[in-house]
């Protein structure tokens, strides 16, 4: 270790493992398609912060982006604020998880201190989807509305998730360990239409009931017209006291019989709501785009995490981190995502 002194090189893939990645694959799809040759990764940097609207472009080509409207341009402006990307693109972010799945591929494993270890096929998650996308419809939900969720990072949430986003609605969601105030801090901000909640969690071996922290959070979101309820700490809980509730049973009832449609918007609008932490007063909404995200993660996994559909992405966190967002993001690339909710190290490490 002495040795070893600040800007040592630890460790360099071998040459092998470097024409395997998905980076390399892009790099060759640049030279045949773009007239592009780069001997290495810092000049293909390079190239991408000196020449950022050929970059961009060339992700939405080499992702094959589906918009039901072309792009008048990729960067309106340099300036900010005000620039804006892609504009005249229109988009929806789930349909790009759902593009050329395999049916029966496992799209998420689950498991938590309350379940066991279970599997979810593309298929699966498909029909819950459009049968949740039918319910938030019947809610009366539409593009622009707000979607709140008070949830254990578990497969419901991925599925209430794209349900939302496919019609266009803004999602934003908090961990149920989140105290009451912090979470009426965030919500109440954007005022939410319908809100998705669990009864509770376990993590460590104990068990946290919410449902009196739902009410008194409920009790502050004026704009609230409906809750779909998971019953995930215990089966028989009674939602009786929520917001019109719906259990998610019923929420997903009629999975077999429906069809997902998605719901074109434009490449700048709003996919969610993330907030700051709230160290420093009220937590602060950051507000990103569907199409900003969509190739992001695109990008971000597919080069930078080199995910394709025969990996397996695991992320230990909550939906109050941005990170369950990325999460979620990896099921663009076709890989299997992994869900666990609960203390990692208990009862053991």
């Amino acid at each position: 270790m002495s040795q070893i002194k600040e800007g040592t090189l630890l460790w360099e893939p071998s040459e092998e493992r470097k024409q395997q990645t998905n980076m390399n694959t892009y790099m060759n799809w640049l030279k045949k398609n773009k007239d592009l040759h780069f001997d290495d990764y810092h000049s293909l940097w390079k190239w991408s912060v000196n020449n950022i609207e050929a970059f961009w472009e060339s992700q939405w080509e080499y992702f094959d982006i589906q918009s039901s409207k072309p792009y008048t341009s990729v960067l309106s402006t340099h300036e900010m604020p005000g620039a804006k990307w892609f504009e005249g693109a229109e988009i929806n972010y789930t349909e790009h998880i759902f593009k050329n799945r395999k049916k029966n591929k496992a799209a998420i494993i689950h498991a938590s201190e309350i379940r066991n270890t279970s599997e979810i096929t593309w298929d699966e998650l498909y029909k819950e989807t459009a049968a949740m996308q039918k319910t938030l419809k019947d809610l009366g939900v539409q593009k622009g509305d707000r979607v709140v969720a008070y949830v254990s990072n578990i497969y419901e949430t991925i599925v209430a998730f794209l349900a939302s986003a496919s019609l266009g609605a803004i999602w934003s969601s908090a961990s149920p360990d989140f105290g009451t105030q912090s979470v009426i801090d965030r919500f109440k901000q954007i005022e939410p239409k319908v809100m998705i909640t669990v009864d509770g969690y376990r993590y460590g071996g104990k068990d946290f009931d919410r449902m009196e922290t739902v009410k008194e959070i409920q009790a502050e979101l004026p704009t609230l017209e409906a809750t779909i309820a998971v019953p995930y700490l215990n089966k028989d809980t009674n939602f009786t006291g929520l917001k019109n509730p719906i259990t998610w049973k019923n929420a997903v009832k009629n999975k077999e019989s429906e069809t997902l449609t998605y719901e074109q918007v434009p490449f700048n609008d709003p996919l969610w709501v993330l907030f700051s932490s709230g160290t420093t007063g009220k937590p602060k909404p950051i507000v990103q785009s569907q199409g900003g995200i969509l190739l992001e993660h695109l990008k971000a996994l597919t080069f930078h995490s080199d995910l394709g559909e025969n990996d397996r992405f695991f992320w230990f966190t909550t939906t109050g981190w941005m990170m369950w967002n990325f999460l979620v993001g990896a099921l663009l690339t076709g890989s299997t995502v992994i869900l666990y909710d609960g203390n990692p190290a208990y009862p053991d490490k």
